[in-house]
């Protein structure tokens, strides 16, 4: 496999060092990229970096995942519009053990001589002085250089300025970059299109210092066909993390890609070849209302990312809601992962204790909870048929709802109508 032709394809290709195909061609060669840790979790904003690394190894070269416990404490300027907090040394452990999990299941570390390897640049920073680092680092690159940079220049021109220490960014990233190629043999250094000028720092500096080679390649941002920001809702960032967004969330976040994006996100983040997408694509023009491109695209992004056990999950999740599966599922499943399934329905907590005498159901949707605005409503609309419990119509206004009637041992789900959902939470 060519590493270089496969990006290309994929439309994942954006810089390219004169001399990096050659080489990539030539031999087995290490290369690597680095994750910020700024939380415990990588979110689908890094998966593009990701899967640059998966395409790596696959094509036979040896990939290092550099996570950044020392530039974590810096912050690097690039896309940035103001100096962002910086982490205690607890804290950047903590989210580098957990950025590591998320990688193991990506990446094979443990295949031979093309294994991939974490590195954490706290390691060779931790003990380096700013005396020796000036010395042996700032000497090498002029401040007309480090100047010249466009998230250098961007800051300076705006409103905030930039402070002395995410000036020095790019020195740091720079040595990061000699650091793996001189002990590492680290050859490449890939990344975001907003990284270009930082990476070429690595190889001015290798140059400069050891008259050494070394190559740079950056990947496209990744954008919206709408101008929205990838990655982001309205409730915050899709996590890699369950605990932080629910395979269920994490699904329905692809499956709800737009037509025009889905076809740039399956060469983007699957690993299927240019033969099945474009079958896929035609089988989605034929009918664009069966979204073959987005189902395709969030079955193989979920079972990558969190298994299939929690993609069969998810699909059982988006019958239960929008088709006709019963409730007999929901008891498999955790409290949390039931949360995750209605959030963002409104939910009613009623206590333990008045369930247990049991509760007359006009009462309990329209006093002990406020999915009706009266009685009068719910006694109306239950006597026309369309109000269900626990996806079983409810025949009576009369009729009592106690414990026996919770799902998990915890909640009991009231529908108004087909699709208007209500979750009661009983503690």
């Amino acid at each position: 496999m060519n590493f270089v032709a496969e990006l290309r394809w994929r439309g994942m290709l954006h810089d390219i060092m004169p001399g990096t195909e050659e080489l990539l061609k030539k031999e087995m060669v290490s290369g690597y990229i680095g994750f910020d840790p700024t939380a415990d979790s990588l979110h689908v904003g890094s998966l593009a970096q990701i899967m640059t690394l998966i395409h790596f190894q696959r094509a036979g070269h040896k990939p290092f995942a550099l996570v950044g416990g020392a530039t974590g404490m810096v912050g690097d300027p690039s896309g940035k519009s103001a100096e962002r907090n910086l982490l205690s040394e607890d804290v950047l452990q903590h989210n580098l053990n957990g950025i590591q999990k998320q990688l193991e299941k990506f990446l094979d570390f443990n295949c031979g001589t093309n294994s991939a390897q974490m590195v954490n640049n706290y390691d060779w920073f931790k003990d380096y002085t700013f005396l020796n680092f000036i010395r042996d680092v700032g000497k090498h690159i002029t401040v007309n250089y480090m100047m010249a940079k466009d998230s250098v220049k961007n800051r300076i021109s705006g409103d905030t300025g930039m402070s002395f220490t995410e000036f020095t960014y790019q020195l740091v990233q720079g040595y990061d970059f000699y650091y793996l190629w001189k002990h590492n043999s680290c050859a490449l250094q890939m990344g975001g299109s907003d990284q270009w000028g930082n990476i070429v720092t690595g190889t001015e500096l290798i140059r400069r210092k050891d008259a050494g080679e070394a190559y740079a390649l950056t990947t496209q941002l990744i954008k919206k066909s709408d101008g929205t920001k990838f990655g982001k809702t309205e409730g915050g960032n899709i996590w890699l993390d369950p605990a932080k967004t629910s395979p269920y969330k994490f699904y329905q976040f692809w499956l709800n890609t737009s037509d025009e994006d889905a076809k740039t996100y399956i060469r983007i983040f699957t690993l299927f070849d240019k033969e099945t997408i474009e079958a896929l694509e035609a089988e989605h023009a034929v009918a664009p209302h069966q979204r073959a491109l987005q189902k395709a695209l969030a079955k193989d992004i979920t079972i990558r990312t969190h298994g299939e056990a929690e993609y069969n999950k998810a699909i059982q999740s988006s019958e239960f809601l929008f088709g006709n599966t019963g409730i007999e599922f929901l008891n498999e499943l955790s409290s949390d992962e039931v949360l995750g399934i209605f959030e963002g329905v409104p939910n009613f907590n009623i206590s333990l204790h008045e369930l247990t005498a049991g509760i007359n159901i006009s009462d309990l949707l329209a006093a002990h909870t406020a999915v009706f605005t009266s009685k009068g409503e719910a006694k109306k609309m239950i006597q026309g048929g369309g109000v269900a419990v626990n996806k079983t119509k409810v025949n009576s206004p009369d009729d009592i709802y106690d414990t026996t009637h919770l799902i998990g041992g915890k909640f009991i789900i009231a529908q108004k109508g087909k699709k208007n959902y209500f979750l009661i939470i009983v503690e």
